[in-house]
């Protein structure tokens, strides 16, 4: 439905229509009929074969049609097939032309033209018309139509036709035929008895007419439609061909389109495809300029304070920061004074045009004079923008320095940056595949982590015989001593593969949960299965424990639909180790995100600032199955509902202190666990932009601490309308004494101050997203391009620390405040109760 409106702001009444460019049908018309009175030319014996006898009393006449607009034909000419005329020129048939409705433009034009078999190969024509498609107002024709013929003329098909079937000569007939055009669409009722009185005195009046008259006019129906059709003019959307990049590789950027709307003009604008190609004017003088900054003048060229600021300004770009092309001079120019600058590394790359052979072996050359770069920026240089070995080679150097710790933090990235080295079958060239496997031979703890990201890979057809082969090489790594590593890797997967099927044994068994779990003890209290005891062995999930068999009566299975098993391992040491393994769950984002929790945690600890995050572990051990480490704990919920709404009243069963004052009679270490938590847990989910918060998968453990499970929405993603940008509720605030205490306060100081942390570390994050684009992340597969941008545009990198805090402020009193979160989480929680 749609309003029209005129010129003077008047509203007419509602109206359905329909819209050309979204009718996929095949013009066509329907040939009825010709009116005309045929001067028969004086015939006589010598005619011969064509003679008198041998001619019908009408001609053979057939009829040709063909679409046409701005002069030009749009289609072939059809034509109607032979038949006979006797005692009328009619031929009752669908034409169907080769074009759609959708494809015609407004100008479109169907010319006919009636020809007569004068002679076995002589046609001549008997009349022509040229009938536009569009009427008023845009609208195209439909039903009956009498076109006027021009004799012994063929239709001209042009704009400004010397054929036209509207000539504004009007006689009694074509009034008769408007009023039939409106009874047939229901403007006029319909009364049978004195219809059919009226169609037999209009048919009288025809004949009396046509016997009068000399006119020609030719019969035909257009399709009718439900609804009025009216032209639509389809926008394209223009999409720039591969250009070539900074880094020497093809992009495909899509340049929005730009289109004048000026009354009364014919001018619109036609996207140049080639926009975002380089100028070759450009090209060539950048060329020469360059190739004439390599003396040593070139060396000593410093910039002057405004150029400096200029300069300032690009290094503190964010990685996902297009350069201008004067930025990129302004690098080039200035490259031997930068070289003191840790920071424009990354940047003065990105300056340099790769395809061209003489510019790159200057950058190349000028990479042992730089200053020792940050992990993260040789993070990005890992990254697919980058595909020079030497520039690859030289970021490997500069992550030598970093100790295992901070490598295992990165380690994930690091494995699937492998797919942006090109490696071929001599892996002696991937400088990033020998240090990995190098580091990861040295420590067994990063091995282990290692074996496993590549095992995960090895499961994606695109990439399974690279890493298959890196894997092979790793395993080849470890010499004689490494034998009782290898076998322990081996031993792992077998386990895995085990817990593999058992769960998936559990799932397919049709016994209530009581009986499955009485099945699943017996299964592993069975010695034959090898799950009670066997030799002590490195957990793939956290290989610092080594655990020695499971534990069958402190086994369960969750209540959830993929039916986790929850695992009891007894260990080496004589202590227990409990861990979930899940089948049938991708865990590769939820296994991201806790790695970046755990990193963030590390960033925020280096500052000195503690928010006592509890980033549990988790390993995706295939595409469909993994490990989980459990963590004794309580949803928020169920807290909530068995506390009367309080947590305050949780702490003080287990945790009263009635000496504690200032703390409500809770310890003062469970206040401080929770308070320093929630707001590291809430900058870093914003952060993240981690969806579908509910007090479900907010946990809270025995001494106070929050944190967060489930990710399976991230980046923004949220299957609730309208998500607040933190999940704090009010009971949580009430729990800290209400919006006026300190201890609120103090949480929104640990947020601010936990942000602006985070913010200087901002390139390392982003880098390490960057890295992930191919990484098979569902939230990140949807959009790969602006994966790192939404995570980018959360940082506020425009921002000073000041307006950072009050931006974080702002979104704390609107996370607290937010109205349709908290009946989301109403309903959630009732959907909750009616499932149990």
């Amino acid at each position: 439905m749609s309003a029209m409106r005129d010129l003077s702001g008047k509203n007419y009444k509602d109206y359905s229509y329909c819209l050309t460019g979204k009718l996929d049908l095949n013009l066509s018309v329907r040939i009825n009929s010709l009116e005309w009175k045929p001067k028969r030319p004086q015939l006589d014996a010598t005619t011969i074969p064509y003679s008198a006898e041998h001619r019908s009393t009408y001609p053979d006449l057939y009829v040709t049609c063909q679409v046409f607009a701005g002069d030009q034909p749009l289609t072939v000419v059809l034509k109607t097939s032979y038949k006979p005329m006797s005692s009328k020129f009619a031929w009752n048939e669908w034409i169907t032309l080769p074009i759609k409705y959708r494809d015609l433009p407004l100008n479109a034009q169907l010319a006919f033209t009636v020809w007569d078999s004068a002679s076995p190969r002589k046609v001549e024509p008997i009349g022509g018309s040229t009938l536009k498609l569009f009427g008023p107002f845009n609208i195209i024709l439909t039903g009956p139509q009498k076109v006027r013929m021009w004799p012994e003329c063929e239709a001209d098909g042009n704009d400004t036709s010397k054929t036209p079937s509207e000539t504004g000569e009007k006689d009694e007939m074509d009034r008769f035929e408007k009023l039939l055009k409106k009874q047939d669409r229901g403007d006029i009722p319909k009364i049978e008895w004195l219809d059919n009185l009226a169609y037999r005195q209009i048919e009288q009046i025809h004949k009396k007419l046509l016997a009068q008259s000399d006119k020609m006019l030719l019969n035909i129906d257009l399709p009718k439609f439900d609804f009025p059709v009216i032209f639509d003019e389809h926008e394209y959307e223009s999409k720039a061909h591969g250009s070539f990049n900074s880094f020497g590789g093809s992009a495909s950027n899509s340049i929005p389109s730009f289109h004048t709307n000026m009354p009364g003009s014919s001018i619109f604008i036609v996207d140049d495809p080639e926009i975002a190609r380089e100028n070759p004017v450009e090209a060539k003088h950048r060329r020469l300029v360059r190739s004439h900054r390599n003396g040593p003048l070139d060396r000593q060229l410093k910039p002057n304070p405004k150029i400096r600021d200029e300069l300032a300004q690009i290094l503190r770009y964010p990685p996902s920061h297009s350069l201008t092309g004067e930025e990129k001079d302004l690098l080039w120019k200035f490259r031997y004074y930068l070289t003191r600058d840790k920071r424009a590394l990354t940047k003065f790359l990105k300056s340099v045009v790769w395809s061209d052979p003489a510019e790159a072996k200057q950058a190349v050359d000028l990479l042992p004079a730089w200053v020792d770069i940050d992990v993260d920026d040789a993070l990005e240089l890992l990254g697919s923008s980058f595909e020079n070995r030497e520039v690859r080679s030289y970021a490997v150097t500069q992550l030598r320095s970093a100790n295992d710790d901070d490598l295992l933090l990165f380690l994930l990235q690091l494995v699937q940056g492998l797919k942006f080295e090109h490696i071929d079958s001599n892996f002696g060239e991937s400088n990033l595949v020998a240090f990995l496997i190098e580091r990861a031979v040295k420590n067994p703890i990063l091995g282990n982590y290692f074996h496993w990201y590549l095992m995960i890979e090895c499961e994606d057809v695109a990439v399974s015989k690279m890493y298959g082969k890196v894997s092979y090489q790793y395993m080849s790594a470890m010499t004689a001593s490494g034998i009782q590593r290898r076998e322990s890797l081996r031993r792992q997967g077998e386990l895995i593969e085990t817990l593999a099927n058992l769960a998936k044994s559990v799932k397919q068994m049709r016994e209530s949960r009581p009986k499955k779990i009485e099945k699943l003890r017996e299964y592993i209290s069975d010695p034959k299965n090898g799950l009670v005891t066997f030799k002590p062995l490195a957990l793939p999930l956290d290989p610092r424990i080594e655990v020695t068999g499971i534990v069958p009566e402190r086994t369960g299975i969750f209540k959830s639909n993929l039916l986790p098993l929850h695992l009891t391992f007894s260990c080496a040491d004589g202590s227990l180790y409990q861990a979930i393994f899940k089948s049938g769950d991708d865990l590769r984002q939820d296994q991201l995100v806790i790695q970046l929790i755990t990193l963030m945690d590390d960033l925020l600890r280096k500052e000195n600032l503690d928010l006592k995050l509890m980033p549990y572990k988790v390993l995706a051990t295939g595409a469909d199955h993994g490990m989980v480490q459990f963590v004794q704990s309580m949803s928020l919920a169920n807290v909530l509902n068995e506390n009367n709404g309080s947590l305050l009243m949780y702490w003080r069963k287990y945790h009263l202190d009635e000496r504690s004052v200032e703390t409500f009679g809770v310890r003062p270490e469970v206040m401080d666990n929770y308070v320093k938590s929630c707001a590291g847990y809430s900058v870093i989910m914003y952060l993240l932009g981690v969806g579908d918060r509910h007090l479900d998968n907010l946990l809270m453990s025995p001494n106070g601490n929050i944190f967060h499970v489930d990710f399976g929405f991230i980046l923004g993603r949220d299957p609730k309308p309208f998500p607040a940008p933190m999940k704090i509720t009010k009971e949580m605030v009430d729990a800290m004494g209400g919006f006026n205490s300190v201890h609120y306060q103090s949480f929104k100081s640990y947020c601010v101050t936990a942000y602006n942390i985070l913010r200087k570390s901002a390139n390392l994050i982003l880098n390490l997203f960057g890295l992930m684009v191919d990484a098979n992340i569902p939230d990140i597969k949807a959009e790969p391009d602006k994966a790192v941008w939404k995570v980018e545009e959360r940082f506020q990198l425009n921002l000073t620390d000041d307006e950072a805090i009050k931006f974080f402020q702002n979104l704390i009193n609107e996370s607290v405040s937010a109205m349709i979160p908290q009946i989301a989480e109403a309903i959630h929680g009732w959907t909750q109760h009616w499932r149990k």
